[in-house]
């Protein structure tokens, strides 16, 4: 059958290849609402991350992370300071995830590394301080799972809210 998509040939499937054409440029449309919202859920799991990893090292392992055992399971402000500070870094790394996808090639390979090396810092910042041993790397373990969190769960969010298209006119 003439003009039906089974009489395309290889050679016919590669002339615009060898035309001499250049091939459309490719961009990345994003859908805010759907990566901001993965980026406010990934916020609150981080929070609650800092939240229970506080409450195991406390409650279960009798370790004064972030206050005196004398604070209780919950610990004092310093707890909230982490579980805000959590929520603010995994929105940090949505605003930087869509920086990424509308401006670089590959924005989810640089965002892995960025995450990443970022994860390391924050691991190797308890041990910078005083407190023993068993604290400092119950905090690390913390801020790894945090970093975690927000890397596996705002890679996530960009790869849905992502898509290659073709620019200009079609």
């Amino acid at each position: 059958m003439v003009g039906d998509y089974r009489d395309v040939g290889p050679e016919d499937e590669y002339a615009r290849a060898r035309s001499g054409y250049p091939p459309p440029p490719v961009q990345t449309e994003v859908n805010a609402g759907r990566l901001w919202a993965g980026g406010v859920a990934a916020a609150v799991v981080a929070a609650l991350i800092g939240l229970v990893g506080v409450l195991v090292a406390r409650a279960v392992f009798q370790l004064a992370v972030l206050a005196p055992k004398q604070a209780g399971a919950f610990g004092d402000d310093n707890t909230t300071t982490l579980c805000v500070m959590a929520a603010v870094a995994a929105l940090l790394a949505t605003g930087l995830a869509h920086l990424l996808l509308v401006s670089t090639p590959s924005p989810l390979s640089y965002f892995g590394w960025i995450v990443g090396l970022l994860t390391v810092a924050a691991v190797v910042v308890p041990f910078l301080g005083s407190g023993s041993l068993p604290v400092r790397f119950a905090e690390a373990i913390i801020h790894l799972v945090i970093g975690m969190a927000i890397g596996g769960l705002v890679s996530n969010a960009a790869a849905s809210a992502s898509r290659l298209a073709l620019q200009g006119p079609r």
